[in-house]
């Protein structure tokens, strides 16, 4: 009976200890588990890397999104880590509308905006009252206007993210329609042209080499330049982030982007 005492007393004291070495275990073993919002059209390429990391002991969870507003929101609220969907023009109104402190952590990709059209072969071949479709959150619609003012289109104000208010000339009279950009591929039955981001573009099937015109990309693109994201500042240090980061910026990944946009984007950190 003194001995069974013995065991369970000693059982009693070690117990804790075991709780937070498990506890312990169980932390470490989840640090380098990170989810990353995606858009649908970025699966292949993400899939490669979430392989790649995997030999390293890095374990990543794609959460896919459909839309431009949840990923950063998700960000916002802890329920992923790391997002990759946006540039860094629309990620510096986002903060400034929402009072976020989101940081970019590493360059992805860049690709420029282009107009289809299933009518039409050529913006030169708009008429007056025709009606495009552009994306409604402020950074694309700025640049797909600014794409319509390179055409010749229209002319637009010296506005750094221009508005429908801030076109000058508008010599057809054409009707702009602002929708979601998720909408805008599916618009392209209903007007004349749409101008369509890339992303959103590859999900609906266009073939960028039969756009009807695409905007220049030069060193005033830098804004356009795509992103992998995080919440905070303190967030560049993270060591998984940046191995995340690394695998991302890699010859394989370059060769990924060359294969499934098809030319359509090209490697931005290079």
């Amino acid at each position: 009976m003194k001995l069974l005492k013995k065991l369970a007393l000693a059982a009693a004291v070690i117990a804790p200890f075991l709780a937070l070495a498990a506890c312990g275990n169980s932390s470490a073993s989840s640090s380098d588990t990170v989810k990353v919002g995606i858009m649908a059209n970025d699966l292949p390429i993400w899939k490669d890397i979430q392989k790649r990391l995997k030999k390293e002991n890095v374990d990543i969870k794609l959460v896919e999104f459909s839309d431009y507003n949840k990923p950063n929101k998700s960000l916002e609220a802890g329920d992923i880590q790391l997002n990759s969907f946006q540039h860094y023009d629309f990620l510096g109104n986002w903060n400034k509308k929402n009072g976020t402190k989101i940081v970019s952590v590493g360059d992805t990709y860049i690709a420029p905006i282009r107009a289809y059209s299933n009518k039409i072969k050529s913006l030169k071949d708009l008429k007056k009252g025709d009606t495009v479709s552009v994306p409604n959150d402020p950074s694309n619609e700025g640049r797909a206007l600014q794409l319509l003012d390179q055409e010749g289109i229209i002319k637009l104000d010296d506005a750094s993210q221009p508005t429908v208010k801030d076109i000058k000339t508008n010599k057809l009279d054409l009707k702009i329609s602002e929708l979601d950009a998720a909408q805008v591929a599916r618009s392209l039955n209903d007007v004349q042209a749409a101008i369509v981001t890339n992303d959103i573009a590859a999900a609906a099937d266009l073939n960028p080499d039969k756009a009807i015109a695409v905007s220049d990309l030069n060193k005033a693109a830098h804004p356009w330049i795509n992103i992998i994201a995080a919440k905070s500042s303190k967030d560049k240090d993270n060591k998984t982030y940046k191995k995340i980061v690394k695998a991302y910026q890699s010859d394989r990944t370059a060769a990924l982007i060359k294969k499934y946009y098809k030319g359509a984007a090209v490697p931005a950190w290079k």
